[in-house]
């Protein structure tokens, strides 16, 4: 299934968890990718994965902290020259903070906006001309399950993927008339390093009773990044067409 054949993508958060994968599945169906990410070690590996898969031909990745306003520009600029256009924007990069509320200072709360909120915001600005110009051009966003479900301890993250999942209604009314799609993915019970080892950093004294509900409804424990990959590949191929405007909860029936 070469659904990417041709198309040109940018993807964000590329070097772990459901970026990195995002990468690997656009790439296996024939894409063009740019993958950015902070890390510079995670996009070696995901440039070892993609050379090892015989697909790093077709890979260009760049180090890129999406907070920063002219980084975006620049980093932006040059992943639509790498690529000789852009048609797919996935905003795949975030981080994960948990802390007491009135423990919380002003600087941790900010740095999880400028990160996940005000990131997503300057890439689809930056990226909204060289999109016009694409073919069917299509912008897949990540909300979360914490944007409508309890999250404890995670005000601030809640917060950044509430306006994601707001703003993607917002700019898929704004654009509809030119073509341009925005969906956003809202994965919960996902393995990844934003939710394992001291991804998540829940305080030490932290009640866990206010989950409700942890375990998924289907198999056993967390899914691999790769479950919500092939969602976000489909948001951002032709098999997604009829799609904007909306998110997609992908969390194995965690919040039904």
């Amino acid at each position: 299934m070469n659904r990417y054949e041709g198309r040109r993508v940018l993807i964000t958060g590329a070097g772990s968890g459901i970026g990195q994968a995002t990468v690997h599945r656009v790439l296996a169906e024939g894409g063009l990718v740019v993958a950015a990410d902070v890390s510079e070690a995670g996009l070696r590996a995901t440039y070892a994965t993609a050379e090892a898969d015989g697909t790093a031909g077709r890979l260009t990745t760049a180090v890129l902290d999406i907070s920063d306003e002219t980084e975006v520009r620049t980093g932006v600029a040059a992943a639509v020259a790498a690529l000789g256009g852009l048609d797919v924007l996935v905003n795949a990069a975030g981080i994960l903070r948990s802390e007491h509320t009135h423990k919380t200072s002003l600087e941790f709360f900010n740095k999880v906006i400028a990160v996940n909120l005000t990131g997503t915001f300057l890439m689809i600005r930056e990226a909204i001309p060289a999109l016009l110009a694409g073919d069917r051009p299509a912008v897949v966003n990540f909300s979360s399950t914490s944007a409508s479900f309890a999250h404890p301890y995670m005000s601030a993250y809640a917060a950044s993927k509430g306006g994601i999942q707001s703003m993607t209604h917002a700019l898929a009314a704004e654009y509809s008339k030119q073509g341009l799609r925005f969906a956003a993915v809202a994965p919960g019970s996902i393995s990844s390093d934003m939710t394992s080892g001291n991804g998540p950093g829940l305080p030490a004294d932290a009640d866990m009773s206010l989950f409700v509900k942890l375990a998924p409804a289907l198999g056993e424990g967390f899914a691999s990044p790769d479950t919500v990959a092939g969602v976000v590949a489909m948001l951002g191929s032709q098999d997604g067409a009829f799609i904007t405007g909306t998110e997609i909860r992908i969390d194995g029936g965690t919040h039904y």
